[in-house]
């Protein structure tokens, strides 16, 4: 059985960083693409940034500049850096991994931007 578990998730003042990790575990061979997606009350889930096993990236475009992904060399460990975070980012922030036809999602962990 493959796994997500996410981490880092925080209460954090505006303009702040957070780091948040994620590690695929059970059996697993190869690499492959992850991400990392956000969902704040009341709206659509997003995705935050996405990260291929070649380390291309891709974000959101409203945390451009601002969060950076990033994944341990020759593991499905993904990792997302958040500096000057906003009360806007407060979401439940949740790890993908697409793992051949399958899709996995982990359990989510909550960021919280306020004084």
């Amino acid at each position: 059985q493959v796994q997500l578990v996410e981490s880092g998730g925080d209460l954090v003042q505006p303009g702040g960083s957070l780091r948040l990790s994620c590690a695929a575990s059970g059996r697993i061979s190869g690499l492959y693409p992850m991400a990392w997606y956000r969902q704040a009350p009341g709206k659509e889930r997003e995705l935050v940034a996405s990260i291929l096993p070649n380390g291309a990236t891709n974000y959101g475009d409203s945390v451009k500049g601002r969060f950076a992904v990033s994944r341990a060399k020759a593991k499905n460990t993904v990792f997302l850096q958040m500096n000057s975070l906003e009360p806007e980012d407060s979401a439940m922030y949740y790890c993908w991994m697409r793992m051949l036809q399958r899709v996995l999602w982990g359990q989510g962990t909550q960021v919280t931007v306020s004084w």
